[in-house]
């Protein structure tokens, strides 16, 4: 699939255009195929509901104002909320604290026959942990390989795990923040707190470099978004679900009566 990060190349985000559109020229011209794709995965969502025997977890990460609210809401505008369920990681709590980083996790994972999104997720224990120096290089390092086998169990008890980095530059990145402040709507969203991390961009980059190189395996593959053009990101996110809920091709189960033979009065 385009964008996926195979597995053993050596990801640089500077050399990857946060502004590529695919081809497409414009908004309008990608309009009618995300609607098609956001009908599409509603489908096959009520598909994977029925069966009841595996389900998909979607991990979405990002830059600050990279666009993961906004993905959510427009991929996910026509599933039934019955079988989605979005989880977003904060600071972790006392209680996950004084578990492994990966329990707070595990508890989080989608049902059988659910959608499970994640806005930020474990990664951030190689990311925020590794920028601020919150542990010892030789902890986060371990968990680039811990990470990698939890997610393959994870994937053999019948998840399917998908991973979207969401690639914003940092001019857009700053348009985003002075729209925040700019817009009475908006300004609830905006933290004195991201101009600081703004401040450690470079650090982020790399560690994020970092990740999508050694965490992007076949059994849980990253893709990289261009997020510059919010339509863009919406029609990649929106179409490798598709396709991926089309490879597993989920089927209800067999009715246990013969409908031809049932008479309602």
């Amino acid at each position: 699939m385009r964008h996926r990060v195979e597995l053993g190349t050596k990801v640089r985000l500077d050399d990857i255009d946060a502004s590529d559109t695919g081809g497409y020229a414009d908004r309008a011209a990608a309009a009618v195929e995300l609607a098609r794709d956001v009908a599409r995965l509603d489908e096959l969502q009520d598909r994977l509901y029925a069966e009841n025997t595996r389900s998909l977890l979607v991990v979405l990460q990002a830059m600050d104002s990279g666009g993961k609210d906004g993905t959510i809401k427009h991929v996910m505008s026509g599933v039934n909320p019955i079988g989605c369920q979005v989880t977003s990681f904060k600071s972790p709590s006392e209680e996950e604290a004084d578990h492994d980083f990966l329990w707070r996790i595990g508890k989080a994972l989608p049902r059988r026959g659910n959608i499970g999104i994640f806005n930020r997720s474990h990664y951030e224990d190689v990311l925020v942990v590794r920028v601020h120096d919150l542990v010892p290089p030789s902890v986060w390092r371990e968990r680039f390989d811990q990470i990698n086998r939890f997610e393959r169990l994870v994937s053999e008890l019948g998840t399917r795990v998908l991973k979207f980095y969401l690639h914003i530059d940092r001019d857009e990145q700053k348009r985003r923040l002075q729209a925040r402040l700019d817009d009475p709507n908006k300004t609830w969203k905006f933290s004195p707190a991201d101009l600081a991390e703004r401040q450690r961009w470079n650090d982020y980059r790399e560690a994020y470099d970092d990740v999508l190189t050694k965490c992007s395996t076949e059994w849980a593959p990253w893709f990289v978004v261009p997020a510059n053009k919010k339509w863009y990101r919406n029609l990649v996110v929106a179409r490798t679900i598709v396709k991926t809920l089309e490879e597993m091709d989920p089927r209800p189960p067999r009715p246990t009566v013969d409908p031809k033979k049932i008479v309602i009065d």
